[in-house]
């Protein structure tokens, strides 16, 4: 199954207020065509095909995906190439209510639930389908609009929950963000849960075991962690992918980002894309594929969302045992080409590292899939404030280029869940259920990947002529080990710090890091100070200017989540009192 964006869907609504709701969508459809299978499985594909954050014609600019949200604010990645001051202002956090990208991807995200209504809608008028085949849409619609709910209450938190009976007609539609949410995105994933079937014939739809990993994640933002753990522990025990795999880590880590392998035993949940298709590449992954590497032969893109020096600084091993450094990785940073042209020489580093680096990261020195060795500058825009680093996830391989690259966009999968995500979840669980142990466990069988010389980037047998094929040499001092007892032996504090760690490590650049940082602090402080010091050590980098963010700051107690759009606060106003409230901190 491909998501295609259907471009004629009825009965669109928008962000919940009365302009959005009032406009005509073009080529409406009549009622008639729609309340047919065919048709309730068409909106069915259009609710799907907004997964990406992408194509949302309501939103004016709709090319604003997680990695804007997640991981240039974070310590992951910078904005990359020529910061504007649109995406500085999100990555120093000096942004306000007016800042316009907010309304944008409010409108985006509440687009893709209207769309999912669009299902529940119209499907009790559909004839043609039997209580089964009904059965199933519901509980696919009631999924994705959980998704979509819950993606939306990691950015603002305080937000409106949209279903199916709010209308222009009805005169219900400013929506109060003043009630809470979660309760009302667990009943859409325990429905689904509940419905949907194991498999499905089409690998791109949600199944059951989808279903259940979402509503573990709803738990894990709330910190139930008790009511999380015998799902998690039925997850590990029996989950199936949709096409049937018994979940499972991939044999090697880069298998879940390549279109060959995307559709293995972790895959989870995965955004399915296509290229080549007649559509000009708009259906590929359009968001993450114009972070690669800017004037290389891999991409035309625009070489956005450059890793931060601070993540590839936290993939050094210590050299006796292979396992991270927590809390001094920034002591003595891996050595970069920072300032260095591509005509110089340069020798990477060599200290030990955790292989999952160079699939993760391009790098000076170290081969960039099948494409060559990366040169460094030669491949970015402007590296004095870029940076030496650029992505490599959501790049597709040189030999597939044919079926997988269409001018700069890729088929490759963009996975919302991994299997590797729900282990590292359930070790967060059992540490604070204080079973460390049991979290070690975990742990270990993700980083057991890491550490097998098969999944490491080789060297080229030539690196004149990458075609040849790779060697069986490292491309880099690897070192991964396994912890041996340290979890007890160190206490829950140590032990909660490794899992940090480890996610970051495992899931770097996939727009989660932000959102972890937000749930590990409730409260806390954590994320405040984790951001603060980030932005603190990369604006004493030498030969880096950084002066784009340089009155960049976290607020602790306002910038965890971002601010409601002043837009959508003007236009829920009833009776000349807003019905959307504005999050604290925020004027």
């Amino acid at each position: 199954m491909k998501y295609t964006i259907i471009i004629a869907l009825a009965l669109l609504l928008g962000a919940c207020n009365k302009s959005f709701l009032e406009q005509r969508p073009i080529g409406t459809l009549d009622e008639a065509v729609l309340a047919t299978p065919s048709g309730v499985n068409g909106l069915l594909i259009g609710a799907y095909s907004l997964l990406d954050g992408n194509g949302s014609v309501q939103s004016g600019n709709s090319s604003i995906g997680m990695n804007v949200f997640a991981s240039m604010p974070s310590d992951d990645s910078f904005v990359g190439t020529i910061p504007n001051a649109l995406l500085a202002s999100i990555e120093g956090f000096t942004y306000d209510p007016t800042t316009t990208i907010f309304d944008m991807k409010w409108r985006i995200q509440y687009a893709a639930v209207q769309r999912c209504n669009d299902v529940l809608r119209i499907l009790p008028k559909v004839s043609g389908l039997d209580e089964a085949e009904s059965t199933q849409i519901e509980a696919e619609a009631r999924f994705l609009r959980g998704v979509y709910h819950l993606n939306t209450a990691l950015l603002w938190k305080n937000i409106p929950f949209i279903d199916e009976t709010i209308s222009y007609g009805a005169e219900n539609y400013n929506v109060s963000n003043t009630e809470p949410v979660w309760p009302r995105i667990e009943a859409d994933f325990q429905f689904a849960a509940d419905n949907l079937t194991d498999t499905k014939a089409e690998v791109g739809r949600a199944n059951k075991w989808a279903a259940k990993c979402f509503l573990v994640k709803a738990y894990m933002f709330q910190h139930k962690f008790d009511e999380a753990a015998p799902l998690l522990d039925e997850i590990i025990a029996q989950g199936v992918t949709s096409n049937g795999l018994k979940y499972d880590l991939a044999p090697h880590y880069f298998d879940n980002f390549s279109t060959a392998t995307k559709h293995g035993p972790e895959a989870v949940f995965t955004v399915q894309m296509s290229v080549r298709d007649g559509a000009n590449g708009q259906n590929g992954n359009t968001l993450e594929a114009s972070g690669g590497p800017y004037g290389s032969p891999a991409t035309t893109g625009y070489g956005w969302t450059q890793p931060k020096f601070d993540l590839v600084n936290a993939y050094q091993t210590d050299p006796e045992t292979g396992l991270p450094l927590l809390t001094n990785y920034n002591d003595h940073p891996v050595k970069t080409d920072q300032g260095i042209s591509s005509a110089e020489p340069f020798t990477p580093h060599e200290g030990t590292l955790d292989s999952r680096l160079d699939w993760n990261v391009g790098r000076r020195g170290i081969p960039f899939l099948d494409w060559g060795v990366h040169p460094g500058q030669a491949w970015i825009r402007s590296q004095n404030v870029g940076g030496p680093f650029t992505v490599i996830k959501h790049i597709a391989w040189k030999y597939r280029k044919d079926t997988d690259i269409e001018q700069r966009f890729t088929n490759s999968p963009l996975n919302l869940i991994r299997f590797a995500d729900v282990l590292l979840w359930a070790a967060e669980v059992e540490v604070e259920r204080g079973n460390l142990a049991k979290a070690e466990s975990y742990v270990n069988r993700v980083r057991e990947r890491a550490a097998n010389p098969d999944g490491w980037v080789k060297k080229y047998i030539n690196d004149n002529n990458p075609d040849e094929g790779f060697s069986t040499i490292p491309a880099a001092n690897y070192k991964v080990g396994l912890y041996t007892g340290q979890f007890v032996e160190n206490g829950q504090d140590f032990a909660r710090e490794a899992v940090r760690m480890e996610r970051r490590l495992e899931l770097a650049l996939e727009h989660h890091r932000l959102f972890d940082l937000q749930r590990y602090d409730n409260g806390t402080g954590y994320m405040a100070r984790t951001l603060n010091n980030a932005l603190e050590f990369h604006r004493k980098i030498a030969g880096f200017d950084y002066s784009y963010v340089a009155d960049g700051f976290f607020t602790q107690g306002k910038n965890e989540i971002y601010p409601i759009p002043l837009a959508q606060i003007d236009l829920s106003t009833t009776e000349g009192k807003p019905t959307l409230i504005q999050n604290p901190g925020y004027k």
